[in-house]
């Protein structure tokens, strides 16, 4: 595959080797003195405390696993064989398991007759998304339009390349299927080949640590790309090589994949063909599916469409488009959609490499969201929306996991930019549609204001005068199945001079299950605003704890419904006033659906709270208040607690006692949000030692009720300077 350029650059970041710039006091090390601190297990869970000594030692933490400077998780590839076939799930980094499950999705993959897979080469990959918990950047690259793809292939030219845990949680909340990257390139490849591919032992061990390396971290397969000549004997086995891995991954890890690249021939030379024939039918034969390269012209898929080896599989060919548009191609950058035009019309799979060309190509970044709606705005009519198969409650505030700010309940909660890919909720349908007389409808993501998380999602678009009836705007294409009563919320910002109104489109849930979707029946609804005084809207309102929207509007309905999932969310506009042409804008922060029956199920306790991994420093921290050197703790907590139950956890901390007794203790200040039972905290700056400080976890649950403090877990940290 096309290697990018800037393959070596890393985004810029504050980091703590920054000593003089940012007038940080490093503390001189003993180097021989190098022990991991107090472990998770020791803790005795019978005390809420535990007392720490201060020491300030080199951190005891792998540098492969955690950024050197400021212990903050990362996620990094394999680069050598070695280093793969003595692969340990012991030593995996925990931070990168992803702990989303594929959702299923309508049609499965495996009855999807022309499938869209997207291959992610960014700049070589690890950039931002290497920091496991997210960080701080003002315009990062992000994917957002689940709906159109089935596949998603993180892709660097390490040998083996590991998703990043938040990728792997997005793709996952949306049913898209996610694989890693195993590469092996020129000379250094061809010699690993001839290593690993000389016997059925050798291979099957490379195979072995592939399949245990997807079932620890979460992840749903891989493509093999051998772009190096093979000898005789290594060609001959790496079909071999194929099956096996693909065997043991379906046996390992359901719904998965191996997929081959179009690089290699039966006779060991590296000669790209373009299409699947007889020269390399022997690999596809053996795996899951093929990636075509991507010099391809009409007539290789014409002579495709009619090749032997391909009946009965055409789905499992995935013709290659360049979107950088390197070589002799058709279409690619904004007329990649030519591309698509053919391969659909020859009723191939598609795969798309480097879509990310709208990011890195292009000087402004902030343009990126812009341009990235325009490119899948253009492929949209060769792609096919496929619906996430949900349960309730379902809950989506519209977060495409990075932003200018963090909202919580309609208020600005941090200022800073951030990102992490984890935070993403089911994200709705992007588009811009021209309707009949002139009218024309929007959805795009606004960061300018939001409910909770990073963005809302903004409907505009026009209204002329000779419209009497209603522009209705899809939100979401899905699949839940409902409650007997489901309570239906939605919060919103609109311009003035117009009426919104939830239209919802649901379908019997019996005949849901067939494959053929087309000729189900859909029935349109909109239900009924409840008044602030019925008893359900009391009920909910308390439950919500009585919140202040802040110039948002919160509307309730209820369904009363038997046997019917619902399949379309749509928003309903109406021009209030005389007839004349509107420009409107409705912004909408959250929409959310609840089991009536369900609504007070009693929450569950975080259970087991313990810090470890402490690391001490001093210097002035990574917070842009902090501008003074001080202490700083960095420590991993961990707990148990439901996740499918949750949106995402809250992590705070406040100090509870220091050295003068006259300051009272302190208030929760928040560190953070996680989205497994596992967070570090890093570089957070505390009081002068001896003190006792608290580190609390609070779980946000996806019916987004708040939930009592004494089901929050604690856990308190005392500690003194280390007098020797």
């Amino acid at each position: 595959m096309a290697m990018n350029e800037d393959v070596n650059k890393l985004p810029l970041r504050k980091r703590r080797g920054d000593e003089e710039e940012r007038g940080n006091v490093r503390v001189k090390r003993d180097k021989s003195d190098v022990s991991r601190l107090e472990s998770c297990l020791d803790q005795p869970m019978d005390s809420s405390s535990i007392h720490e000594v201060i020491k300030y030692l080199p951190s005891p933490l792998p540098a492969k696993h955690y950024d050197i400077d400021t212990t903050e998780p990362i996620i990094c590839g394999l680069t050598s064989l070695d280093e793969l076939l003595s692969w340990k799930r012991s030593e995996a980094n925990p931070f990168n398991v992803a702990v989303v499950p594929l959702a299923p999705r309508e049609p499965p993959l495996a009855d999807s007759p022309r499938r869209t897979l997207v291959s992610h080469d960014m700049m070589g990959g690890y950039l931002d998304d290497r920091f496991v918990q997210g960080t701080h950047t003002e315009a990062p690259y992000a994917f957002y339009h689940w709906k159109y793809i089935d596949i998603f292939n993180y892709f660097t030219h390490n040998m083996v390349t590991i998703p990043p845990a938040v990728w792997t949680n997005a793709a996952h909340k949306h049913g898209v299927v996610m694989i890693g990257t195993f590469i092996t390139e020129w000379t250094d490849g061809r010699e690993m080949c001839e290593s690993f591919l000389k016997d059925e032992e050798s291979y099957r061990a490379v195979a072995d640590k592939l399949v245990q390396i997807s079932h620890c971290y979460g992840f749903d397969g891989w493509l093999i790309n051998i772009e190096n000549t093979l000898s005789e004997v290594a060609v001959k086995n790496t079909p071999l090589f194929l099956r096996y891995l693909t065997d043991q991954m379906h046996l390992r890890v359901s719904g998965s994949l191996v997929l081959w690249y179009d690089s290699v021939v039966e006779t060991g030379r590296l000669q790209w063909q373009n299409e699947l024939n007889q020269n390399n039918s022997m690999f596809f034969d053996a795996c899951d599916g093929f990636f075509t390269n991507y010099n391809w012209t009409e007539q290789n898929l014409e002579w495709m469409k009619d090749f032997s080896g391909v009946k009965g599989r055409q789905a499992d060919v995935y013709v290659g488009v360049d979107v950088f548009a390197r070589g002799e191609v058709v279409g690619g950058k904004f007329e990649t959609n030519k591309a698509l035009e053919l391969i659909r019309k020859h009723n191939f799979s598609v795969a798309i490499f480097a879509p990310g060309w709208v990011y890195e190509a292009h000087d402004d970044k902030s343009e990126f969201p812009k341009n990235q709606d325009k490119f899948w705005a253009l492929l949209s009519d060769y792609l096919y929306v496929h619906r996430t198969s949900l349960s309730l409650p379902f809950i989506s505030s519209f977060c495409r996991g990075f932003g200018k700010a963090i909202h919580w309940k309609g208020q600005r909660e941090s200022e800073r930019s951030w990102f992490n890919l984890s935070s993403q909720e089911i994200q709705p349908l992007y588009y811009h549609t021209e309707l009949e007389g002139g009218a024309w409808l929007r959805s795009r993501g606004c960061h300018e204001d939001a409910w909770s998380g990073g963005c809302s999602l903004l409907v505009d678009g026009l209204i002329p005068a000779t419209y009497t009836s209603p522009v209705c705007a899809k939100i979401f294409s899905l699949h839940v199945p409902l409650a007997e009563k489901t309570l239906v919320s939605v919060i919103y910002k609109p311009t003035a001079g117009i009426s919104v109104n939830l239209e919802l489109k649901t379908a019997d849930a019996s005949l849901c299950t067939h494959m053929d979707m087309q000729d189900v029946q859909l029935s349109s609804l909109s239900p009924e605003h409840l008044d602030e005084e019925h008893q359900l809207v009391k009920q909910f309102s308390q439950l919500c704890g009585n919140f202040i929207p802040s110039g948002w509007t919160v509307r309730c309905s209820q369904l009363e419904l038997r046997g019917c999932a619902l399949r379309e969310v749509c928003l309903s506009i109406q021009r209030d006033g005389e007839p004349e042409d509107t420009h409107f804008g409705c912004r909408l922060g959250q929409i959310m659906l609840l089991d009536v029956s369900n609504l007070q199920v009693p929450p569950d306790l975080i259970q087991g709270l313990c810090i470890y991994d402490m690391v001490w420093f001093r210097g002035v921290g990574s917070s842009p208040e902090s501008t003074s050197p001080g202490l700083l703790l960095n420590a991993t907590l961990r707990w148990d607690y439901p996740l499918h139950l949750v949106r995402h956890f809250r992590v705070y901390w406040r100090r509870l006692r220091g050295p003068d007794p006259r300051i009272p203790p302190g208030q929760l200040v928040l560190v953070g949000r996680a989205h497994s039972n596992l967070y570090r905290i890093t570089e957070l700056m505390v009081p002068e030692p001896p003190s006792l400080l608290e580190l609390v976890v609070e779980p946000v649950v996806r019916k987004d009720f708040p939930i009592p403090e004494n089901h929050w877990g604690r856990r308190s940290l005392s500690y003194t300077e280390d007098s020797t």
